[in-house]
């Protein structure tokens, strides 16, 4: 098809652009306190919240990255976008911490229970985790965009400068409530963006059985070790999912703004569930591209340009300015949350804790909207110089990880204490930079798989008095490709130092925890707080050693109902999500 981005393409997107910035403009004009800006005076219903959690969580790379790696090794590789499939239902367990914690970022839960220092070590590394994901999402849109539309008709860089204005007005002026209405509408449009390529493929290819007629038969198994996927690299990743997703400094934002305790839980593991189903869109529009290029005798010089062929190919006039809407939807949604929290982290965490501690809410209200804008500023310049984004995204995604240790351990364990938290970030982040170090080291032109092969090479140069030479052939970076032996090893002593570092060193003040806990025991849904136990609203995940308590098992299923029975329906879908797609490549065999 392959016309070229035309003046309908054009009205399309500004249509889009002009609507989206004046819906969001409305929905923001009465943000008038510091409370309703950073966190939509946490009054969002669950529809909204899910359609929050699935604008923010979803960036235009998903479907790029997806489709160019299903092109390459076949449908298996979805569980690159499924690495968190199985750790979803989790969400559900967690989401009550922040709605109960009563604060406005994850910084301020850390200095509730590990104090004002590990609180100002999070809030610097919240602060670049912003920064640069804002930079590199808005220059991963604007490389697929210039791909789509040939490269000639809209530039990379005008395309960060556009769709950076269009959400900076309304989340500058609205704050979280308009960020978070317009994710609910742009999450249509990320759902248009996840399917519209496959009638028109299919059409193409000859249907399924043209595909299958093309392309291996492994191509369509849902799992298989080809894929570089095997069961401890999933492992690894669902590990990083759930501990990382903890102590991402959005996750408040999306978790303890809805009206009531059940909205949050229902927008965090619901909207996670869309983005799983959308995950099915982007690897199949993967198989049509290998089969396209198969029938034409063609093969593309990187796999990531995929979804981009797939664009030009197959859409029309309208339709290319559609797809380029749908992308800059995807990037928006999750630029317009960041914008508001990295805001928050600013106004609530430095200004108002170290530089101004008796500014009035007024104030903090100036101070947000300005820091957020200036942060935002920061992260489009890193966009305009950075090149390749992905290797940056599993970087803040694995770095989130190790920050989870703490927060996540601090939940399970009422021992925990700062010490150990310093103990956990500290070892863990030597482990992930050596282990990487060390298989970036090599003999010749030897390339290590695994983590375990670059150690048994290691201990034969050192059998042989060759270690440090050994060791001078590795490379020194800080972002390394993600690979599941450091990432795991990392995890082990990250979590071990915790634990016995804790244990070895004075607790924390024995009120403060105390207090802490209590409010997690108590519902945020009513005034004054009642015992969550009442309610069957007890939770499930808090304070791991009171298990060994007679007491806690007293009344199990009706206090912890609203767990038990959310964890069950959340597995229950997860289950049907993995058999539609199952089915899907069933069909034509």
């Amino acid at each position: 098809m392959n016309t070229g981005f035309t003046w309908l393409d054009g009205a399309v997107l500004a249509a889009y652009v002009v609507g989206i910035t004046a819906f969001g403009l409305w929905i923001g004009r009465k943000a008038g306190s510091s409370g309703d800006y950073f966190l939509g005076d946490r009054k969002l219903p669950w529809w909204i919240m899910i359609g929050q959690a699935f604008g923010t969580g979803t960036h235009a790379e998903n479907p790029v990255a997806q489709a160019g790696a299903t092109y390459q090794l076949g449908f298996a590789t979805i569980w690159y976008q499924w690495k968190n499939l199985l750790i979803t239902p989790f969400y559900w367990l967690m989401a009550p911490w922040y709605r109960r914690s009563g604060r406005t970022t994850v910084a301020e839960v850390i200095e509730d229970r590990y104090g004002r220092g590990m609180a100002l070590l999070y809030t610097l590394f919240a602060l670049a985790f912003f920064i640069f994901n804002q930079g590199c999402m808005l220059k991963g849109a604007a490389k697929v965009i210039s791909i789509a539309t040939g490269g000639e008709a809209i530039s990379p860089n005008g395309v960060v400068v556009a769709m950076t204005v269009a959400f900076i007005l309304y989340s500058f002026y609205g704050g979280l409530k308009s960020s978070a209405y317009t994710d609910f509408v742009q999450g249509f449009m990320i759902i248009v963006l996840s399917f519209m390529l496959i009638p028109a493929g299919l059409h193409v290819v000859g249907g399924f059985a043209g595909m299958r007629h093309s392309l291996p038969p492994e191509f369509f198994d849902l799992y298989n070790q080809n894929s570089g996927m095997d069961a401890f690299t999933i492992t690894m990743l669902a590990i990083n999912g759930l501990v990382g997703i903890t102590a991402m400094p959005h996750t408040l934002s999306m978790n303890a703004t809805g009206a009531t305790e059940r909205a949050g839980r229902v927008g965090q593991t619901y909207g996670a569930v869309v983005k799983r189903f959308c995950a099915i869109g982007w690897a199949f529009t993967g198989l049509i591209v290998a089969a396209m290029l198969i029938q034409r005798g063609q093969t593309l010089e990187d796999k990531e340009l995929a979804f981009g062929f797939a664009c030009r190919e197959l859409l029309g006039p309208g339709l290319t300015g559609l797809m380029v809407a749908c992308v800059l939807a995807a990037n928006m949604s999750t630029c317009s949350n960041f914008m508001v929290n990295s805001g928050a982290l600013f106004t609530r965490n430095l200004y108002s804790e170290y530089i101004n501690p008796a500014a009035d809410d007024r104030r903090l209200l100036q101070v947000g909207r300005m820091s957020g804008l200036a942060l935002t500023i920061f992260g489009i310049g890193f966009a305009l110089m950075v090149d390749q984004v992905l290797d940056a995204f599993l970087f803040t995604e694995t770095i989130a990880a190790l920050m989870g240790v703490m927060f996540l351990g601090g939940f399970l364990w009422p021992r925990a204490n700062r010490w150990g938290a310093a103990a956990s970030l500290a070892g863990s982040g030597i482990v992930y930079y050596a282990c990487n170090y060390l298989m970036t080291c090599h003999h010749g032109s030897e390339v290590f798989k695994t983590l375990g092969d670059a150690w048994a090479s290691f201990v034969a140069s050192a059998g042989h008095g060759q270690w440090r030479d050994f060791l001078g052939t590795g490379q020194h970076k800080l972002v390394h490709p993600w690979k599941p032996g450091p990432f795991g090893l990392a995890m082990l002593v990250g979590f071990a130092a915790f634990f016995v570092v804790s244990w070895l060193t004075p607790p924390e003040d024995g009120g403060r925890i105390g207090k802490f806990f209590d409010t997690m025991r108590r519902s945020s849904d009513r005034a004054g707080g009642p015992p969550a136990a009442g309610t069957g609203q007890d939770l499930l995940m808090l304070d791991a050693p009171g298990w060994l308590r007679a007491g806690r098992w007293r009344g199990f299923l009706r206090r912890y109902r609203e767990d038990l029975a959310g964890f069950a329906l959340a597995w229950a879908v997860i289950g049907f999500v993995i058999f539609t797609a199952w089915a899907i490549m069933q069909i034509g065999r």
